[in-house]
């Protein structure tokens, strides 16, 4: 039974801008202590001290949970920082989520209306225990922190800072006294997840003064974090740090952070020299706008501190791509950035919420890369908790919209493919088993809601949102229809959710489930689907959905797959696809005979497409394709991060088809090894720390050999499907280190030419990515169809002649375009 109860100051707090809490109390040890515990939290972000010393190295404790339910302690060892005799124990607390604004509604206070502190401090004598609980023994007062915002930044007058207020024997005369405050203390919980910490440091690339005359940051890397400086200043001197992810024409562009003040304001004490970094915020930013600095700062005084939460790294991949290696590092800095705590959209602007689509699409690519069991599994606990009280699975999770959330396919859903994707990775049927009652009550609640025809056809969607031609106020209005795209979802879930019934031995509803995915299948089949295999809409994410999520039979599959070739080439190997369609896309070409396809819409570059961020500077995903557009400018929606991870899904493939790992079995107790060179990639390299130990592939072609080397762990078996091999050759291998060296077929191409039939130049998917790119350059809006009749006995050079003053200038583009396939090596 705890001792502490929460307290908080009697003085009002808890407003916009009050300044931030310091409570304090001496106690007294004695000799024989044998261990301290203290463990801490608060409603609010708690700083907790001890004898004039910082406790732990957590920052932003105790996170963001949904708190009412699941507020997590953190317990410290703290024995090293006991004196026989006179001690003090100390906290601060800043308003952080529980508090704060949060969401585009700029409403505040939606967990608690004050701050408050709760602490225990156990003291293990050999003959007693001793515990010290936050109670009206109490003191508090404020000091240098004057009002710290997660999204507004941090304001600090380091002349306000009590000189030794968590020491001993500090005068706290003038200190108020405490009231308890009422909270559930059944919601306290120890910590599952790992503590959200400075996980790394960067060091400025560039100080330079922009057009406008500021100095400005650069720090090479967009992040979620904060700057540290140190200055030698005089006393009142205010040094002003404003964070941002982009420039425009030389200086900050704020535009990406929307309300966010994202500033911290320093008010120097005139020590000789003196640091700052915030405590009670964090920014996504690259550069920082520095004011009132004394002098010039040099690189040596500025460091960002990368901040998120603790987790293990996972997965690694590599290839001969400098870009394709970027757009991957994206993806990792991305889910870093967005692991603050909660797994969020973003980390810049007024918003940084917990969306449930966003990590949905994202999930297989987080569980390769870190070991998530931790923050995912709390974030699963708060999405059940608040799905019990509210009867629905929120949209963000924790949930802070004003509104209820309807069910919606891949947002809502995430209660059921989440954990399907854990017990995937890890092989743990425990995470399906606490997961299983909000798995069926989310199934139930759409069963209810189906037509006579068993879709999922009424309700609001997200559809395939951000799906780029969709209207820019309107991200949900794609080209596929909504409830399409919820009813193959469906398809997905309730098969997951039958599969998992099963598992856990639940009988009754393992056959009542799998009854209903055979129904929802038959209901998308008969309203969706022809019988040669066409889908309505006829769009890229309509088929990709079809095709992954196995609702068609083997000729439809076969004919969706050459339907879905045929869109991606049309659509130059532009991205064409939004959440709901992106993750699954490269999945649909490749294992339906489509790899180049595949390879050509991973590795175009122009507008929208996966690279064309990485030409563009990017150093993370991007919400939008054309976040910033080719001029420069940023996209003007009002809905544009630097910053998110869910197209980013795309790794996902990248580590299982270009890289070759993947589970057969959950938890990787089977596996396959299948790398898929294309592309003009000659190397890859992919590493992955499994419950079972390290997985890794590497292959190189090089001079007509393909070296291929593995590395499976033990308790594992692996079928290694080796890549481009005369004989196609398979082997089953088990723990251990292999490796392969043989010597691969050069593949007879033909050359092409000007006179080349437009059918053959269509059928090579790279060549006609090239040719249409330059009909688009020359003469947009003139169509050229490579898949039409005529096209077997057309050429190049029969349509310009056609083409009344064809230029000099397109015919030695589309010349370029032929000709440079021919040595360019388009397919490993």
């Amino acid at each position: 039974m705890t001792t502490a109860t929460f307290i908080t100051p009697v003085t009002p707090s808890g407003r916009e801008g009050d300044p931030a809490p310091y409570f304090r109390r001496d106690f007294t040890a004695s000799a024989g202590l044998q261990r301290a515990t203290l463990r801490v939290t608060a409603i609010g972000l708690v700083e907790a001290w001890l004898n004039g010393a910082r406790v732990g190295d957590e920052v932003l404790a105790p996170g963001w949970t949904s708190y009412r339910h699941r507020l997590a302690v953190s317990s410290h060892d703290v024995t090293s920082l006991i004196r026989e005799g006179e001690n003090a124990l100390g906290a601060i607390v800043g308003e952080g989520w529980a508090l704060g604004r949060l969401g585009w509604e700029n409403r505040r206070n939606h967990y608690s209306d004050r701050p408050a502190l709760w602490a225990e401090l156990v003291l293990e004598y050999v003959d007693r225990v001793e515990t010290i609980g936050t109670d009206d023994s109490f003191r508090v007062s404020s000091g240098a922190i004057r009002s710290a915002s997660i999204y507004d930044g941090e304001i600090v007058d380091a002349r306000q800072e009590p000189m030794g207020w968590s020491a001993p024997g500090f005068d706290e005369s003038s200190w108020g006294p405490v009231e308890g405050l009422d909270w559930p203390v059944e919601s306290l919980i120890e910590r599952t997840a790992e503590p959200i910490r400075r996980v790394e440091e960067l060091v400025p690339v560039e100080v330079l003064t922009s057009p406008s005359g500021r100095t400005v940051v650069d720090f090479g890397q967009n992040i979620s974090g904060w700057v540290r400086f140190t200055v030698s200043a005089s006393t009142g001197d205010v040094i002003t740090l404003r964070h941002a992810e982009v420039l425009t024409n030389g200086d900050l562009d704020y535009e990406t952070i929307r309300t966010a003040r994202a500033t911290d304001v320093y008010t120097a004490r005139g020590d000789v020299s003196e640091t700052f970094e915030p405590r009670f915020t964090f920014h996504g930013f690259r550069y920082v706008d520095i004011e009132g600095w004394p002098g010039q700062p040099s690189p040596d005084d500025l460091r960002a501190i990368v901040v998120h939460s603790d987790m293990t790294r996972t997965g690694w991949f590599e290839t001969s791509s400098p870009l394709v290696n970027r757009l991957h590092e994206n993806v990792v800095w991305s889910m870093r950035d967005n692991f603050v705590g909660v797994p969020t959209d973003c980390p810049q602007r007024d918003e940084r919420l917990g969306w449930t689509g966003d990590l949905n699409a994202f999930a297989p690519t987080a569980a390769f890369l870190y070991d998530v069991r931790g923050v995912l599994g709390s974030w699963l606990e708060d999405l059940s908790a608040e799905q019990e009280e509210k009867g629905f699975v929120p949209w963000v999770v924790p949930d802070v919209l004003s509104t209820p959330s309807s069910p919606t396919a891949l947002w809502s859903d995430v209660a059921v493919s989440l954990p399907w994707v854990l017990y995937q990775e890890y092989g743990d049927p425990e995470i399906l088993r606490r997961a299983y009652p909000s798995m069926t009550a989310f199934i139930r609640s759409v069963e209810s809601s189906l037509d006579e025809h068993g879709l999922w056809s009424s309700g609001f969607q997200y559809g395939d949102w951000l799906d780029p031609d969709a209207p820019s106020d309107n991200p949900a209005g794609g080209k596929t229809d909504r409830h399409l795209v919820a009813s193959a979802y469906l398809c997905k879930t309730t098969r997951e959710l039958a599969d998992t019934a099963a598992l856990l031995g639940e009988e009754a509803d393992a056959a009542h489930f799998a009854a209903l995915a055979d129904r929802v299948r038959a209901a998308f089949r008969r309203e969706y689907v022809t019988a040669a295999g066409r889908i309505v809409n006829e769009s890229a994410t309509a088929y990709a959905l079809a095709i992954v999520f196995d609702i068609l039979d083997a000729e439809q599959r076969k004919h969706a797959g050459d339907q879905l070739a045929n869109l991606v080439a049309k659509a130059g190997f532009r991205i064409s696809t939004g959440f709901a369609g992106t993750p699954l896309v490269t999945d649909a070409l490749s294992s339906t005979g489509h790899l180049d396809e595949a390879y050509a819409l991973l590795t175009e570059t122009q507008c929208p497409s996966f690279l064309y961020p990485v030409t563009m500077g990017a150093t993370t995903i991007w919400e939008r394709w054309d976040s910033i557009r080719p001029d420069g400018t940023i996209n003007p929606s009002g809905m544009t991060s630097l910053n998110h991870y869910a197209l980013g899904a795309v790794a996902s493939w990248l580590h299982r088809v270009v890289g070759g790992i993947e589970a057969t079995e959950p938890g990787y107790r089977r596996i396959r090894i299948a790398p898929r060179p294309g592309g003009g990639l000659t190397s890859a390299k992919t590493g992955h720390t499994t419950v079972r130990g390290e997985i890794a592939v590497s292959w190189r072609h090089e001079n007509g050999e393909m070296a291929v080397d593995v590395v499976v762990p033990e308790g594992a078996d692996a079928e290694v499907v080796l890549p481009l091999h005369p004989d196609s050759l398979a082997e089953t291998v088990g723990a251990g280190s292999h490796s392969w060296r043989y010597e691969v077929p050069v593949a007879q191409r033909a050359e092409y030419s000007m006179d080349t039939s437009l059918n053959v130049l269509a059928a090579d998917p790279v060549v006609w990515r090239d040719v249409t790119a330059v009909f688009a350059e020359h003469l947009p809006g003139i169509p050229i169809d490579g898949t039409a009749p005529e096209a077997a006995v057309m050429s190049l050079d029969i349509v310009l002649g056609y083409i009344p003053g064809a230029s000099d200038e397109l015919r030695a583009d589309l010349e370029r375009a032929v000709t440079d396939s021919n040595t360019r090596g388009v397919h490993a």
